[in-house]
């Protein structure tokens, strides 16, 4: 198939991380749509000092942080929502191995969008005269943090404003519901800001539940919120955001969320975490293994899942994907 992007999680962490590097995810709710398996492969490979960007904090910035493979992060939103503060993320901050720079939700959305315009700063009025402003984890011995969010001059009023750095992170993973074999997505639920990281970030991964003939997109253009021209490559991987939710597939399982945010909260627990649902699987089957047959029917069975219901003509068999994924030359 012409266009086939298809390819492996494993190649895809291969191919486009390293040591060092700016990585965003986590543009949808703290549980909801994010590409959390990513993370989870990005430790099997051992990746490091990680530079992260999240709209609002996830389980998966919660584990890499746990692990200690961030030690910068900029987000929104720190908590987990109803599950509590996230443990691991605190236990990294609180022991200084991680810097935390705090920008409010909507900073973080602007900044974004002025990665995707290739702006050389965005306009703020919002986070003005705040410890936001003053306060910077990336420089902490200064205060006020003039370089966070410095102050220019509105040329057309001579006002004074701040001005937010835009954000064009190395790669961004993100999880969409549905994708085709070239690239093409469209997200259920919750959309935040993948629409402006997709532009954003220098490479995009899709990271996707299902993926879809190509006519589907055909027949909802409109909903084809990104694009394959801004898209790397397309990973097709079932549950990818558990044990978060994604609107139409599954909802969020409760019960692990919360055992995952307590064995964080310590360094064995972390080591526990990282045994048992990290290390544990091989490959996609070893992984839908690891949840059980059982929890992922009962996930599935979810409210929303009339939302898929326009769409199901043009899911691809497992079978159909491997195949179009062994065309591509994936590993």
């Amino acid at each position: 198939m012409a266009g086939n992007k298809l390819i492996s999680l494993a190649e895809a962490v291969r191919r486009f991380t390293w040591d060092g590097m700016q990585y965003a995810s986590g543009a949808a709710l703290p549980v909801g749509s994010d590409a959390v398996v990513f993370g989870r492969e990005l430790l099997r490979h051992g990746r490091r000092d990680l530079h992260a960007v999240f709209h609002c904090n996830t389980q998966q910035l919660n584990l890499l942080a746990a692990a200690g493979a961030v030690t910068k992060a900029e987000c929104g939103f720190s908590g987990l929502e109803v599950f509590g503060f996230a443990n691991g993320l605190r236990r990294a901050v609180e022991s200084g191995a991680l810097a935390l720079e705090d920008y409010s939700n909507f900073a973080m959305a602007l900044r974004l969008m002025g990665g995707a315009l290739n702006w050389p700063f965005v306009p703020a009025t919002v986070n003005i005269g705040s410890d936001i402003q003053d306060r910077s984890a990336f420089a902490p011995g200064e205060h006020p943090a003039h370089g966070k969010i410095p102050t220019v001059t509105d040329p057309f009023t001579g006002r004074p404003v701040g001005a937010f750095s835009p954000l064009a992170p190395d790669l961004a993973a993100i999880h969409v519901t549905l994708a085709d074999p070239q690239g093409n997505a469209i997200m259920l639920g919750t959309e935040w800001s993948r629409f402006e990281l997709s532009r954003a970030a220098k490479r995009v991964v899709l990271v996707a539940d299902a993926i879809v003939d190509t006519a589907c997109m055909r027949q909802f253009p409109n909903l084809v919120r990104i694009p394959d021209i801004v898209v790397e490559a397309v990973v097709h991987w079932p549950f990818a955001a558990w044990p978060q939710g994604s609107p139409g597939m599954y909802d969020v399982d409760e019960e692990h969320m919360r055992l995952m945010n307590k064995l964080l909260a310590t360094e064995e627990g972390t080591a526990q975490y990282r045994r048992d649902f990290v290390e544990s699987y091989d490959d996609l089957d070893g992984y839908l293994a690891l949840i059980g047959a059982a929890k992922r029917a009962a996930l599935s069975a979810t409210e929303t899942a009339f939302l898929l219901d326009p769409y199901r003509r043009w899911i691809l068999t497992a079978d159909a994907v491997a195949a179009l994924q062994a065309q591509g030359g994936a590993a």
